[in-house]
Formats: C-alpha cells, structure tokens, sequence
C-alpha cells in the first residue's frame, strides 16, 4: 500500500506542476500537499506503475522517440491544415477511416487514442475492441488501402508503444 501511495503521489505531483506552471515555494509545497491527499484516496483502487518505471533505458528510449514523432507529426499536421485552408482551389479528402489495431489493453489503445487525435489531420471517434479497429474522422483521408492509412494514421504510434513494452511489432 506505502508503494502504491508513492507511485501516486508522485504522479498527482506531476501532474499538479504540469497545470499549475509555477516553481514558487509555496506552489510546490501545496503540490505536494494535494499530491498526498489525492494519493491515499487513490491507492485503495487499485496497483500503480511508479514513474520511475520510465527511467530504464528501454522505456526512456522509447519514451523520447515518441515524443520527438508525435511533435514532429504535430508540427507536420497544422502546416498542412494551414496549406488546405490557405489554398482553397485543393480539393478537400474529409472522411471517416477505420484502421487496425494491435493494441489490447486499455492504457495502450488510450495512448494510441490520445497521441494521434493531437495530430490534427486524425480525430478518434470509435473504437472496436473485438475486432482491433480503430476509425477516426480525416481530414484528409490517406491514399491507398487499409494497411497504407494505419501506416499514416497509427502506425508509427503503435510501433514505438511496441518498443516501449520490449515486444515486438504484430502486423496490424
């Protein structure tokens, strides 16, 4: 229990110093505060993963991979949008698209859910967990088949979640 009151602690921390934005004294002391409170709630619930899962050379790895994609298809996307808004003789390709999935459990298809939906080109709308798929409103729905919009959609996502759980890649 001591464990798990820890591990949430310092995530509600976290998290607190995330919305908050401010490294005054008495900030932080609050943080910590709310931090414990919210930690003691919370630990009847259910195991944790301490943050300091994140340290190991794998999973930081990993870790630093996905951020530095996700970022650079962020970037990627807006400019694009900006493209299709700014030239209004391109045609625009909105839809729907169902991808696959190799993502079962809850934090992964949440993660992949999350990540891609801030790429402003997708947005998840549903999720099908028997049949792995995910389908997503595009707004510029990707040429090709099926396997070709999960490797533009959430691919690359699900590959490097592959890399941060030491598992191999299954084809979608």
């Amino acid at each position: 229990m001591a464990g798990r009151v820890i591990a949430l602690s310092c995530w509600a921390f976290g998290v607190w110093m995330l919305l908050t934005w401010t490294l005054t004294l008495e900030q932080v002391l609050a943080g910590v505060a709310v931090a414990i409170v919210v930690a003691v709630a919370l630990a009847p619930l259910g195991e944790v993963a301490g943050p300091w899962r994140l340290l190991t050379p794998r999973r930081l790895a990993a870790t630093g991979a996905l951020l530095v994609l996700a970022a650079r298809r962020i970037v990627l996307a807006n400019l694009r949008l900006s493209w299709l808004i700014w030239n209004p003789r391109r045609p625009l390709r909105s839809g729907m698209v169902i991808v696959a999935t190799s993502q079962r459990s809850e934090g992964d298809l949440t993660a992949v859910g999350l990540i891609t939906s801030l790429i402003v080109d997708n947005q998840l709308v549903d999720l099908d967990r028997r049949g792995g798929q995910l389908q997503y409103h595009a707004v510029e729905v990707p040429e090709g088949g099926p396997e070709q919009a999960r490797q533009a959609i959430n691919g690359p996502v699900e590959d490097l979640l592959a890399a941060f759980h030491g598992r191999r890649q299954a084809d979608g």
